[in-house]
């Protein structure tokens, strides 16, 4: 990997660890629900990150969460690892299937609703039993509008940021 994208990475890697701080300031509407603002690097460097290198920067997210969090040793870990590298996938798969046929507020709502469903499962199997689909519906519905509003936001600052189409230009080129 070469120096240049390797440092966009561990920039893009700050930015996760910066939004997640902030998105932890915020209170939580529902237990475990999280806005996702941490996405939005993951989102924005979808174009011009190889899948490995975007899976890397996953890693730096949950990680950084991990240890902001303080949930580096719990059961909180496993699910914000099972549900970012699970809605990555697929997140990276549905941007390069559908090119520039979905904006980024498709891919984003196709990441929440993956990143929501592994974590239900997860809880249903290994914490909470049967009771854990109660929550379910109102998670979809939260996960579902987070990820509208994410990739809102995401689409919006890949228009305009000059900074950005310098990026992915670079990194495109260079890919």
């Amino acid at each position: 990997m070469r120096r240049e994208r390797s440092d966009i990475i561990a920039f893009m890697g700050a930015l996760c660890l910066f939004f997640s701080t902030i998105e932890y300031l915020f209170p939580k509407p529902v237990p475990f629900f999280r806005l996702g603002l941490a996405n939005l690097p993951v989102l924005l460097t979808l174009g011009f990150l190889k899948p490995r290198e975007t899976l890397l920067l996953v890693a730096l997210k949950v990680l950084g969460q991990g240890l902001i969090n303080g949930t580096l040793a719990s059961y909180v870990f496993l699910f914000s690892v099972a549900g970012s590298f699970t809605s990555a996938l697929v997140m990276i798969a549905v941007s390069r299937a559908f090119g520039s046929r979905i904006t980024l507020v498709g891919v984003s709502v196709f990441g929440a609703i993956t990143s929501n469903i592994v974590q239900i499962i997860l809880s249903v199997t290994f914490i909470f039993g049967m009771t854990a689909w109660v929550i379910a519906p109102v998670f979809m519905v939260l996960g579902s509008v987070s990820g509208v509003l994410v990739g809102l936001f995401a689409e919006r600052f890949r228009e305009q940021s000059v900074w950005l189409k310098r990026v992915e230009s670079t990194y495109v080129a260079t890919g």
